[in-house]
């Protein structure tokens, strides 16, 4: 890919926008552990890893690896695994390809971006290039090839609002193809693309508004920390600011010195139910914790409600900093597992905990977000 052109924005009048830590530096090699290249900081050894560095080397890797005994993993970030620390039987891809272009059309610049690109370095571009619509999506650790994937989201944003296309190699055939943003099959934390590795994606294009406002805000907690309205817009940069500020304060930014963000980030999905389901755990919540608490529910499109997997576990009993064995919540947000030099049994037995607490108080089973790798849910 080439390099991005000057916007048609002009970013020298702002000031510089901060850049949370990138990705884990990686290596080629036998044997090299998953650990090294995980945000949990677990994963036992490959059989192999291969790191590449653009599409060409990528597509090979992938052919090789397809072309053997084992099956291929690819890898970006990190910030999404799981992995057991026995010793895998797989071929690992690390996507470290670069590159990011832009197209002006109608208002909107169309830019492409290597799915090897650290997400947040591509989100803190675009807003001091002067481009609205991923703001909100700041702080996020991982790879931009990661984004479509589980269609990542937070603070009333997900990347399904702005993607244009994925360009993907197919390992069926061997050849890069397209997908437009509607054969994406995009719901929530999740696309046509998870759970099914086919697909292996190249590049993203975002269509990005040129402006220096932010797209309109519609998560309250976001609101209420700017002091503004839902529906309003602010400077793209103070939404930034501010959300990595609530992800700080969570423990869901990327930080060497906070135990807290030795995480895979949100380890259960946020529950969607059917008005009935929803109902039932409101009679549960009830029965529970007394007749005046409600549990969250926010209205789906679809007339599913969807509610906080954070608030059901910590109503369950699992404060804050619960712990078992080498594993912890996070002290600041209940839906963040956190590795304390313990290894992959036992977070997993930690989740599993949770999950059944949480199933027995109120009968809503969690759903893992993390790609599991060895391990059984």
């Amino acid at each position: 890919m080439t390099a991005r052109p000057p916007s048609a924005a002009d970013a020298s009048s702002v000031s510089p926008v901060r850049v949370v830590p990138g990705l884990p530096p990686a290596r080629s090699g036998v044997g090299v552990p998953l650990a090294e290249i995980t945000t949990l900081r677990i994963g036992g050894p490959a059989a192999r890893t291969t790191v590449v560095r653009d599409d060409r080397e990528l597509v090979a890797a992938i052919a090789a690896a397809d072309a053997g005994p084992r099956e291929a993993l690819v890898v970006g970030g990190g910030s999404n695994l799981v992995v057991d620390d026995a010793a895998q039987d797989v071929d690992v891809v690390v996507v470290r390809t670069t590159g990011t272009r832009d197209v002006e059309e109608d208002g909107v610049v169309l830019r492409t971006v290597a799915a090897g690109e650290p997400w947040d370095a591509t989100v803190a571009a675009a807003v001091a290039d002067g481009l609205a619509g991923v703001e909100c999506l700041s702080g996020i650790p991982g790879a931009v090839g990661a984004t479509p994937i589980q269609n990542v989201g937070a603070y009333g944003q997900d990347v399904s609002q702005t993607i244009r296309a994925v360009r993907v190699l197919d390992r069926r055939t061997g050849e890069a193809r397209e997908l437009a943003a509607e054969a994406c099959g995009f719901a929530y934390r999740d696309s046509r693309l998870k759970g099914d590795d086919r697909y292996v994606v190249l590049d993203v294009t975002f269509a990005l508004e040129v402006r220096r406002d932010s797209a309109p805000v519609r998560y309250a907690e976001l609101a209420r920390a700017l002091g503004v309205a839902v529906g309003d817009r602010v400077p793209a940069g103070d939404a930034r600011d501010a959300v990595l500020a609530l992800r700080a304060g969570k423990g869901m930014v990327l930080d060497p010195d906070d135990p807290d963000t030795v995480s895979a980030g949100s380890f259960f999905t946020n529950p969607i139910l059917d008005p009935d389901a929803f109902a039932a755990l409101g009679r549960r919540v009830a029965d529970r914790l007394g007749p005046d608490v409600v549990p969250p529910g926010h209205e789906e499109p679809d007339g599913r409600v969807k509610t906080s997997a954070a608030w059901l576990i910590e109503r369950a009993g699992y404060a804050r900093g619960y712990a078992r064995g080498g594993a912890a919540l996070s002290s600041k947000h209940a839906l963040a597992l956190t590795n304390r030099g313990g290894g992959s049994a036992d977070l997993v037995a930690l989740a599993r905990d949770v999950a059944a607490g949480v199933e027995a108080a109120f009968g809503v089973s969690l759903r893992p977000e993390p790609v599991l790798v060895g391990v059984t849910w």
